[in-house]
This record gives C-alpha cells, sequence and structure tokens, in this order.
C-alpha cells in the first residue's frame, strides 16, 4: 500500500470510532474576561507564575457545588474542558501580564534571562455556593529573584455573585473571581 492509501485507511477507521465518542456531557473553560487595557505599575519588569496549587474538589474535571448542607455536588453533566490547574494557571498568568506591567509567564520560564521574581498561588477553596456565590481562598507568595519587590506571603479571599446555578453561570463567575485575585496579586508585586 501506498502512503496515501493507509492515510486515507486511517482516516477511515478512526471516523467511526469519533462519532461513537459523543456523551452528551457539556465542557466548559476556565476563562477570564479580556483584560480591560488599564495597566497598573508594579516593581518588577518579569514574573514567573508558578503551577497554581488547587484542592482536590477544584482539580478534579466535574463541576461542583456546595449545597446548603455542605455536600459538594457535581452540577449536572457538565465538566471543565482542561485540566483545571494548568487552566487557572494559564488565565492568572494571562491576567497579570495583560493587567500589570510586567511581563508575566507561566512556569517554566521561557526565557534565557530568568524572572526578577516568582510568585506561588496556593488555593484553598474554589467553588460555588447554592447560596450564590463563587468563592475562591487562598495564600499568595511573591518571592524575589533580584531584590525587588519586597517579599511577603498573603491571604485572599474573594467572592463574587452567581446570575443563577448552572454550570454557564460557575464558569462567567469564575472568570470574575480570576480577575478580583489577579488585582490583588498584582498589588503583592507593586
Amino acid at each position: 500500500m501506498t502512503v496515501l492509501n493507509l492515510r486515507s485507511l486511517a482516516v477511515v477507521m478512526v471516523l467511526p470510532l469519533a462519532a461513537c465518542s459523543g456523551t452528551g456531557t457539556a465542557r466548559y473553560l476556565i476563562d477570564a474576561p479580556v483584560a480591560s487595557g488599564a495597566e497598573t505599575r508594579v516593581s518588577v519588569t518579569s514574573v514567573e507564575l508558578r503551577d497554581v496549587s488547587l484542592p482536590s474538589h477544584a482539580s478534579g474535571a466535574e463541576i461542583l457545588i456546595r449545597e446548603e448542607g455542605g455536600a459538594l455536588r457535581p452540577l449536572g453533566d457538565a465538566v471543565w474542558a482542561d485540566d483545571p490547574e494548568r487552566a487557572v494557571t494559564g488565565a492568572l498568568a494571562q491576567l497579570l501580564d495583560d493587567r500589570s506591567t510586567a511581563t508575566v509567564s507561566a512556569e517554566p520560564w521561557p526565557l534565557q534571562d530568568g524572572p526578577a521574581a516568582r510568585l506561588d498561588v496556593r488555593i484553598d477553596k474554589m467553588l460555588a455556593t447554592a447560596a450564590g456565590v463563587f468563592e475562591i481562598t487562598g495564600q499568595a507568595a511573591v518571592s524575589a529573584v533580584d531584590g525587588t519587590p519586597r517579599e511577603r506571603v498573603e491571604r485572599f479571599a474573594i467572592a463574587v455573585p452567581l446570575t443563577e446555578i448552572t454550570a454557564g453561570a460557575v464558569t462567567e463567575a469564575q472568570g470574575r473571581a480570576l480577575v478580583a485575585l489577579s488585582d490583588e496579586l498584582i498589588g503583592l508585586m507593586r
């Protein structure tokens, strides 16, 4: 068989498998709204954002909601479209880069010259509640590589309202919460 025939055969064999794989599960991106264009001046020129640490309830594929009694339950058949840790890290890096004067990239640092500072974000809680709130709590630490900024560790608590209890509304509220978190992180770099 020629190479072209082998490729055609492979495509024909994969198509039926792809058609059978649909499960009806809705997939949602962890995403944040586009930056407003206003940059906040910070004391460092470049920042490496370490991989954001998520608790197990936020790092799984299912989108969860905390019920009135405290139990965490899946929100229908909705799941995250990407690994939550990778997606939150990427969204925060983009927000920090867009909203501050620093060049921000997720680890590993992509340039030969190292970053001026490192930012470590550890999230304790990241979930929607049946009471209509999306919460993110945890702590962040900024460490200097070249002497600035002042090194410190601070706790954060973000709460934004949910418009309704649906996966789409949870995703939208999470994006707004990540914007609010990025603003607090920029404050650490000033």
